[in-house]
């Protein structure tokens, strides 16, 4: 019974208590305007102290360069890379030898540090040019310049002349070793190796080094002077590809591993000419030649049937029966 009452009364207080309920707005917590609790108070917050006349001013911070308004958006470019001390030590007392901006070539060619190299100027202030300029790592330029002005330099001198140019047959290039097609990066890809060809004296003499012509104790001092310097030296007898030129280069190995190979081949011997002697002015003529060829033909086969005969073996002598002894 007592469940059922209040079952009745619940649903008869259901729609008083809805219309109770859509009095406020939804969600409205306080259910009309809130009430405060205590009295608001005005209370005055102290400035600080005015600065006396007699203090030191503050130092201002300097301010940021700000874009102007005419180039929105430009950043700051980025301050040049220190000189390294290979550039600070190849100065123009030893090569003209500009610095270039870095390379980065596809499949790692290229490199830093790097130089065009046009000339290297002796200790008398005379200069050795380089022809084509050639464009090298510093290292390799500076080893370039001391090789010329040490060693060089004293062989031209040796022959009685003065150094003029230096035949550079290839420096920079992007490419395989030999230029093979999917070969090792050759050094020359890396700005690190030169090729030689011939150097050039003031009387407009030129020094092939691979010419069998050229003196070989001349030859043999440039191969002794390049091995002690460069870490790899190839020339003829290396590989077919040097043949024509030296390559020089001084790339960095394992335990300092070193490559000299370059054959001074001996000049090639004098060959007995191909066409025939002129026909002496006291020989007959070609048709009596001929004649007398002919004429002695018989003579010369009944000799060589005579001969025949001379060759045979003499016929063998009956033997004489001989007695037995008893």
């Amino acid at each position: 019974m007592v469940t059922a009452a209040a079952l009745i009364l619940s649903i008869a207080a259901g729609p008083a208590v809805a219309r109770e309920a859509r009095a406020f707005p939804p969600l409205d917590l306080f259910a009309g305007n809130p009430k405060l609790r205590g009295t608001l108070r005005h209370v005055a917050i102290p400035l600080p102290r005015p600065r006396p006349a007699e203090a030191p001013k503050a130092e201002e911070p300097e301010a940021a360069e700000k874009p102007s308004a005419g180039e929105p958006g430009k950043t700051a470019e980025p301050a040049p890379p220190q000189p390294s001390a290979c550039r600070l030590a190849l100065t123009e007392e030893i090569a003209i030898a500009p610095s270039i901006p870095d390379i980065k070539g596809p499949g790692g060619c290229g490199g830093e540090d790097l130089v065009r190299l046009e000339a290297v100027v002796l200790p008398d202030k005379r200069k050795v040019a380089v022809k084509p300029a050639a464009v090298l790592r510093c290292k390799m330029a500076t080893a370039i310049a001391d090789w010329i002005r040490s060693d060089i330099v004293p062989i031209a001198a040796k022959l009685g002349s003065q150094l003029s140019d230096l035949d550079n047959f290839d420096s920079y290039e992007c490419r395989g070793r030999n230029r093979v097609a999917g070969a090792q990066l050759s050094e020359h890809g890396r700005a690190n190796a030169l090729d030689v060809r011939a150097f050039k004296l003031v009387g407009g003499k030129s020094i092939y080094l691979t010419d069998r012509t050229v003196a070989r104790e001349v030859r043999e001092s440039v191969l002794h002077s390049a091995c002690a310097r460069f870490s790899t030296v190839l020339g003829p007898g290396s590989d077919w590809y040097h043949e024509d030129h030296i390559h020089l280069d001084v790339s960095e190995r394992r335990n300092n591993y070193r490559i000299c190979q370059w054959n001074v081949w001996d000049p090639l011997p004098q060959v007995a000419p191909l066409l025939p002697a002129e026909r002496p002015a006291e020989a007959p003529p070609r048709e009596v030649a001929a004649k007398s060829d002919a004429a002695q033909k018989p003579e010369d086969a009944k000799s060589d049937q005579e001969e025949a005969e001379e060759d045979k073996p003499a016929p063998a002598k009956p033997k004489k029966p001989t007695k037995k002894r008893r």
